[in-house]
């Protein structure tokens, strides 16, 4: 791995493809998270890609490429949400047409109604400890916060989504 970054670091076009294929489905599932389709997910991933080509020469630290690269995806995501800020989203009656007959559309519209009511950086901590696996100390770097912070702000939002399934009835 770390063999692989200094290859790219040094202009080897191929070992960076590779490296990067590595982690692509972690960055798609980290964009996916903020800017919800597809389409834009695979846009943020290609802007990545990108960004991560040409700035491969500042990574410091090989061992911590995914993290450098999940940190490129929030960014990109972030960016892209701020540009698109006009667009409309569809109402809930709507959003519930376009589930697939096996998916079960109540839970996973339950579920990311719950985390949408998380403002950026409670959404990101979450995602990150949780669908992620990220340490807490691995957080703190890639949002670039204090750990104690960190730790507030992941405990905050648990309560904030727990009274919100408590509101919703799901819960006793």
């Amino acid at each position: 791995m770390i063999k692989l970054v200094h290859k790219a670091q040094k202009g080897n076009d191929k070992a960076f493809l590779k490296l990067f294929q590595q982690y692509e489905e972690d960055i798609y599932r980290m964009a996916y998270v903020y800017v919800k389709n597809e389409s834009d997910a695979l846009d943020v991933v290609q802007e990545v890609a990108y960004r991560s080509f040409k700035k491969i020469n500042t990574l410091k630290n090989p061992e911590y490429v995914k993290t450098w690269l999940i940190r490129i995806a929030i960014t990109c995501s972030l960016d892209l949400i701020r540009k698109n800020k006009k667009v409309v989203h569809l109402k809930q009656e709507y959003r519930d047409m376009f589930g697939s007959e096996e998916e079960d559309i109540p839970l996973s519209i339950t579920l990311k109604d719950l985390l949408d009511q998380l403002n950026e950086h409670e959404r990101s901590i979450v995602m990150l400890k949780y669908y992620q696996g990220y340490s807490f100390s691995e957080i703190a770097e890639l949002v670039d916060m204090p750990l104690g912070s960190v730790k507030s702000v992941l405990y905050r939002a648990l309560a904030k989504l727990r009274n919100e399934f408590k509101e919703a009835d799901f819960y006793e």
